[in-house]
């Protein structure tokens, strides 16, 4: 008998809230996403004192048997820097930070200049597209400036090429995930909740996203890939939602009702 494949959940962060620190949005929909950094660094360290390696995107695509979790960041926002890259180092974990182009130098996110020190001090640098437009709903031409001209933009800040794409908002199709391929990306990512394995498609990487109200029994439950299939199910009949309404329709119902626009 074969050795079973090894599954790893991929988690999905996005800014980190500190102290007289003002966030780079405001919204309910935006603010359910952003954790404090003591919450934060409660559970990496969780994580480190259970024996996972935290890896990064390259890493966690091979699938080592041992307890492992992939840690990934979403938009490029100034905190990647000076709030988690600090509380990853103390425990030895990698990270895959993707960074939307467009943002880079403005307000609340990273300069080029703190980009390429992120890059420089280990941490993995991924695409999370030039604007944060959602891929299923572009053009050609604007899928091509959202994939493919995003990352030679980071590429030049960089220096060196960059390998892996993660979809605003979850959202994408196969001509987003061809327009991926065609650039040079060797993985996309994007927010369906399922652990990954090496039975899963590179191109279709599942993440489950961290929310600010999250407990550390229930973030437990999650690493070990426990009740995924409960969120996998609400995520589903949210898409068949969207895909009904489209992205906008949605996404204004969900704001109106909940206060969330992002997931």
């Amino acid at each position: 008998m074969g050795r079973r494949s090894a599954q790893i959940v991929f988690l999905m962060y996005h800014e980190l809230e500190l102290a007289g620190r003002k966030l780079c949005q405001s919204e309910p929909g935006y603010v359910r996403y952003i954790l404090p950094i003591d919450a934060f660094r409660s559970q990496v360290q969780f994580l480190s004192r259970s024996g996972f390696h935290g890896l990064n995107v390259s890493e966690a695509i091979h699938y080592p048997s041992g307890p492992s979790i992939c840690i990934t960041f979403d938009d490029g926002c100034e905190t990647d820097l000076i709030a988690a890259a600090p509380v990853l180092r103390e425990c030895g974990f990698h990270a895959t930070f993707y960074v939307t182009a467009g943002f880079l130098g403005t307000p609340g996110y990273l300069s080029p200049e703190q980009l390429r020190y992120l890059d420089g001090h280990g941490f993995e640098v991924g695409c999370h597209s030039m604007t944060h437009a959602y891929l299923s709903d572009v053009s050609e031409p604007e899928l091509k400036r959202e994939v493919a001209d995003a990352k030679i933009q980071i590429e030049q800040i960089l220096g060196h090429g960059i390998e892996h794409f993660s979809c605003p908002g979850g959202r994408y199709n196969q001509q987003a995930l061809a327009m991926a391929r065609g650039a040079g990306f060797r993985t996309v990512a994007n927010s369906d909740f399922h652990a990954n394995s090496s039975a899963t498609s590179v191109f279709e990487l599942g993440r489950v996203a961290m929310l600010r109200d999250l407990s550390i029994g229930e973030f437990d439950a999650i690493c070990h890939g426990h009740g995924l299939w409960k969120k996998r199910l609400q995520h589903w009949t949210r898409h068949g939602i969207q895909r009904v309404l489209g992205n906008r329709a949605y996404d204004q119902l969900r704001a109106a009702l909940l206060g969330d626009s992002r997931s």
